[in-house]
């Protein structure tokens, strides 16, 4: 199992595909060539890599995996999209004593989800002082987060909970994002460039929390908050919450900054996409901000798989502020 140390050493390797390019080992390195030009566009040495990431089409050999695998790396290939086609790496699985708790503990566990959902809110209100705002939007958007922080654990049913959550995101985007007309939030709907952003970069916190997940051999699909659904990966939906934030934060200052412009996508099928041949910037922005905290998430998870473990009291369950 990986340590403290181990996260700190290691960094995320990311690849961009492009046509003619082709990954392997050469020297015991990891080599990215590009086949066209007989030409080295980088080399990484394996004991360096967290995680291992390619986007798009890049071709990649049998032996590269056996090497990813010696070395415990995890591998993901995503579409030019972002959308998740495959994963190697399930380095953990063999921890069954871990899935026969998740598959026995109670249908709801409604003091964890309590938990998840106030660290959550509370760092919506941390990103809403640190704008140092006075308008009465700001202004009625703390209140409102902070009464339902006052009032989470009076729900019972996880209905309830979801709707006391989505009444206080519903306040907090409107006055967090209000410099850029904002309209809402529309999950996986892209209506806006705004939303197709937020979608990317809370896509790349999934996939890095999906990975800190599996290191410890939870099973996904098992969540506390978000229950059980055909092909959803419900617990990485549960830990992510508390850090949303690292997500909206960069979201807003590139925006503000000018790195990421609404021109930077293109509206296709009725929804807006990224225009060919920014991917790479949006992928180095996002990972750039989420791999600061990836000894944070590391510990989270750490602490997180101790406590539901050894069945500690929910006040030994970890809190990420932001």
């Amino acid at each position: 199992m990986f340590t403290h140390k181990d996260i700190e050493n290691k960094s995320i390797f990311v690849i961009n595909g492009r046509e003619h390019q082709h990954l392997h080992i050469k020297s015991g390195f990891m080599h990215l060539e590009d086949t066209e030009k007989g030409t080295t566009i980088t080399k990484f040495p394996f004991p360096k890599i967290l995680f291992l990431i390619v986007i798009g089409h890049t071709t990649i050999t049998t032996a590269l995996i056996e090497k990813c695998n010696k070395y415990k790396i995890p591998l993901l290939v995503m579409k030019p999209n972002f959308r998740s086609v495959y994963y190697f790496g399930n380095f953990a699985d063999a921890n069954f004593l871990l899935r026969k708790r998740q598959h026995t503990q109670p249908k709801f566990r409604m003091d964890i989800a309590h938990k998840l959902v106030r660290n959550k809110l509370s760092n919506q209100i941390n990103l809403l002082k640190k704008t140092r705002r006075k308008d009465q939007l700001t202004i009625t958007a703390i209140s409102t987060i902070e009464q339902a922080i006052i009032h989470c654990d009076e729900k019972s049913m996880l209905r309830e909970l979801m709707a006391l959550e989505g009444r206080s995101a519903k306040t907090y985007f409107a006055a967090y994002f209000s410099d850029f007309n904002w309209k809402g939030r529309a999950p996986r709907v892209k209506r806006d460039a705004y939303n197709a952003c937020l979608d990317i970069g809370y896509t790349f916190l999934f996939n890095f929390m999906e990975n800190m997940c599996r290191l410890f051999g939870f099973d996904l699909y098992v969540g506390v908050y978000h229950q059980l659904w055909f092909k959803r990966k419900s617990l990485v939906c549960d830990l992510i919450e508390p850090f949303r934030c690292i997500v909206d934060h960069h979201f807003r200052k590139a925006f503000n900054y000018g790195t990421f412009k609404v021109s930077d996508f293109e509206i296709t099928n009725k929804a807006y996409r990224l225009k060919i041949g920014l991917h790479a910037k949006y992928t180095q922005e996002f990972y750039t901000a989420i791999i600061n905290y990836k000894l944070d998430m590391f510990k989270y998870v750490q602490a997180y798989y101790r406590a539901f473990m050894g069945e500690k009291s929910i006040e030994l369950y970890p809190v990420f502020e932001y």
